[in-house]
């Protein structure tokens, strides 16, 4: 359990480099050009890792439903819209409404998905997190 705790933080760690690094490119170039390149990149990078690990594609890709593949275009939202938010509001103020919209949206997707009669609890919650966050934002 540790070290999915670790890789958890590491992930997050990584996730924070990767706005400043997209928005900082985003400064000189545009979100668009920020999010492109980090895909590009992102894609060689994997492919070249999916051909040496094996199993790139598996079988019964081509059969997969569409949404299977909504991802990768939220993804992109997401990288461009980081790449955009991040000299605009700052670091912590994109990553703290982000997580918040994170938050909010899992809280509503386990309803809907397995509606639990800990639904209640969970989205008080986020209620509470999202207000501790709006408080302190507010203080400064």
């Amino acid at each position: 359990m540790t070290l999915n705790i670790l890789f958890a933080c590491l992930a997050g760690l990584l996730v924070g480099v990767s706005r400043q690094v997209n928005g900082r490119l985003s400064l000189s170039t545009s979100p668009l050009i920020a999010s492109f390149w980090n895909h590009l990149v992102g894609f060689v990078a994997l492919t070249a890792f999916g051909f040496a690990v094996g199993g790139l594609i598996p079988p019964g890709a081509a059969d997969a439903p569409w949404h299977a593949y909504v991802g990768g275009p939220i993804g992109v939202i997401f990288v461009a819209a980081g790449s955009w938010l991040i000299p605009r509001i700052g670091a912590i103020n994109t990553a703290l409404l982000v997580i918040g919209g994170q938050m909010v949206s899992g809280v509503v997707l386990d309803a809907l998905r397995t509606p639990s009669p800990a639904f209640l609890a969970s989205a008080l919650g986020v209620a509470l997190i999202l207000s501790g966050m709006a408080l302190t934002h507010r203080r400064r």
